[in-house]
């Protein structure tokens, strides 16, 4: 259905129409654009799931707590050159953070939707009653697409005939405790391979008595375990970048996991959490990578943005620079006409249990790429490691240590006899380690390092001369 099929003037007024409204803007915020569900006894949520401009006009996709029951008025929207937004009438109530350009067809996949280059939608009755959350290339038929679902369903649609039917459930296929208690959150497929992930994580993952986070890939015949920790975000450049990457999080920090075609594998690396308010699996939402200027990566991680270069050289992944950091629940953020969008999702009654929050709204942010450094400056904490048990003489993961001021390190071991712990620094940033310092702790022991004011480098990694278990983390203020 077209966006202006069921109005008798044109769906968007131009700015020489009576009905035309300059809209305002406060520090970056349209009021007049603001998200808003419908008011009732049922008032769960209204995020922005997704941003996607398309054929001149940005779509909006919006979602509620937990499908179409728990929550009136989300639905679709559409917003004009002239900031004018309109409900489109195929939107339909729902949880859908998706969003894809399928080159193939020239159709545009949101929510339960297909829309074609002259706005017409059209809704695939399949899909309306799921979570929707990732679509992505199909492995062998460039005529279909994978969309997934919260729950693990997985989907092959055709975006012309609009054949849509289940093909697995990644509840099964990756042994997860089933609908309800594992949020699948998005997916990528290239270089052979489909990737999925999922964020379970509660206290009782926390504390290691259970794992049902998920990082996975599918090569078309069975699947691969690749992390049973939380990730949220999986998304690369194609044979353009020849990575993919995939952004998650554990006890000891955020985790950034990065696959590089050239040598086909999946490396390691960790970043500071900006804030300890992400570590649940409700309080992530849908934090993105994507591309808001041009061949270059923006990324949403544990409550800091990012620089990040589509591309590794030597296999290794360089110049990574935290922006700024927020905290915002943003679902996605996108470019549009030279504008850098953001959606949020401000205020949630959930059913009830918020009772200062009495209306579902959720506002969108306006502004230029530049402005994220006026946010708050880069800050956190994270580490290698957490209770960790730790091998004599093997490397931690390289931990992020540029764009932040002040840096101080804590270690502590377990061990009955001292341990001394060798810091390496990769100035460099392509993965080359020397030896910065030696820090030794008695038997039981804790030793702490501030590093001298403007020290800086690329990575940080820390090996241990003994078999125990170590925390080690790193404050950046």
């Amino acid at each position: 259905m077209s966006i202006q099929s069921q109005t008798q003037t044109p769906a968007f007024p131009q700015p020489n129409d009576p009905a035309y409204v300059v809209p305002r803007s406060y520090s970056g915020v349209v009021p007049s654009l603001a998200q808003v569900a419908d008011l009732g006894k049922v008032r769960s949520e209204i995020g922005v799931g997704g941003l996607m401009p398309w054929c001149g006009k940005l779509y909006v996709i919006n979602y509620n707590s937990h499908k179409a029951d728990s929550g009136p008025g989300v639905g679709m929207r559409v917003i004009d050159e002239n900031m004018q937004m309109l409900k489109h009438p195929e939107g339909v109530d729902g949880t859908y953070a998706n969003r894809f350009v399928h080159y193939p067809t020239n159709r545009l996949i949101i929510g339960p939707h297909v829309v074609d280059e002259q706005h017409n939608a059209t809704t695939i009755k399949e899909l309306v009653p799921y979570r929707l959350c990732g679509v992505a290339k199909h492995l062998t038929d460039d005529a279909l697409v994978y969309v997934l679902a919260m729950e693990g369903e997985v989907f092959e649609l055709n975006p012309v005939t609009f054949e849509c039917r289940q093909i697995m459930d990644l509840q099964d296929e990756l042994n997860t405790e089933g609908e309800g208690r594992v949020h699948f959150k998005d997916c990528y497929s290239h270089f052979g391979r489909f990737v999925v992930c999922s964020n379970e994580y509660m206290e009782a993952d926390w504390k290691r008595e259970r794992a049902q986070g998920r990082l996975a890939q599918w090569d078309g015949k069975e699947w691969t375990l690749l992390e049973r920790k939380p990730f949220v975000c999986v998304t690369g450049r194609g044979n353009d970048g020849g990575t993919i990457f995939a952004t998650g999080w554990d006890q000891a920090s955020a985790i950034l996991k990065v696959y590089t075609h050239q040598d086909q594998t999946w490396r390691t690396y960790r970043m500071p959490k900006a804030s300890h308010c992400f570590d649940h699996k409700c309080q992530t939402e849908w934090p993105r990578i994507r591309e808001v200027e041009h061949e270059r990566f923006l990324m949403d991680h544990h409550g800091m943005f990012y620089e990040l270069s589509p591309w590794a050289y030597g296999n290794q992944v360089w110049g990574i620079r935290p922006i700024s950091t927020h905290l915002w629940v943003h679902g996605d953020f996108c470019s549009y006409r030279g504008m850098l969008v953001l959606g949020a999702d401000n205020a949630s009654p959930a059913w009830g249990y918020i009772d200062t929050a009495a209306e579902p709204q959720s506002g969108l942010w306006f502004g230029k790429t530049d402005d994220l450094w006026n946010f708050g400056k880069p800050a956190g904490w994270g580490g290698p490691w957490w209770d960790e048990a730790v091998k004599a003489n093997v490397p931690s993961d390289p931990y992020l240590m540029t764009g932040f001021d002040n840096k101080c390190l804590h270690i502590s071991h377990d061990a009955n006899v001292q341990v001394t712990f060798t810091i390496e620094v990769d100035f460099m940033g392509c993965g080359r380690f020397k030896q910065y310092v030696q820090l030794t702790a008695g038997a039981d022991g804790y030793v702490q390092h501030t590093f001298p004011e403007g020290f800086s480098a690329h990575w940080i990694r820390i090996i241990s001369n003994q078999e125990c278990i170590v925390t080690a983390q790193l404050f950046y203020t």
